[in-house]
């Protein structure tokens, strides 16, 4: 499985970006996929996670600003991101993971993307 994330860039605080992951490869065998966040000299936080089957769930911190959908069509993951601060800046990262339930940590993903930068201004 190979991930490709876009859509990163510099916006002011309370804007909007769009984030996506287009997955290709062996992608029938995922279950899960995740967007995760790392902010320079701090460790990779979940920022939301999807199901194969839609069930979603978010970092406390983006709950009622960023919303995770995917297109099965397409073999995309979407992170649309709304009123955003300068402590959401940091690089973002998709994740894939092929086994069912809920993950403790990033570790537990079998599948990396390569980082997008996020920057917020105040």
């Amino acid at each position: 499985v190979q991930l490709q994330a876009s859509g990163g860039g510099s916006v002011q605080a309370g804007g909007s970006l769009r984030l996506s992951c287009a997955a290709s490869g062996i992608i029938f065998s995922i279950n899960r996929m995740g967007w995760y966040r790392q902010a320079p000299g701090k460790q990779r936080d979940l920022v939301a996670s999807i199901t194969s089957g839609g069930s979603t769930n978010y970092a406390d911190s983006v709950k009622g600003r960023f919303a995770i959908s995917r297109d099965n069509a397409k073999n995309t993951v979407y992170l649309q991101m709304n009123s955003l601060k300068p402590e959401d800046t940091a690089v973002y990262y998709c994740a894939a993971r092929n086994v069912s339930g809920a993950p403790t940590s990033a570790a537990e993903y079998d599948y990396w993307g390569q980082g997008t930068q996020v920057t917020v201004s105040s």
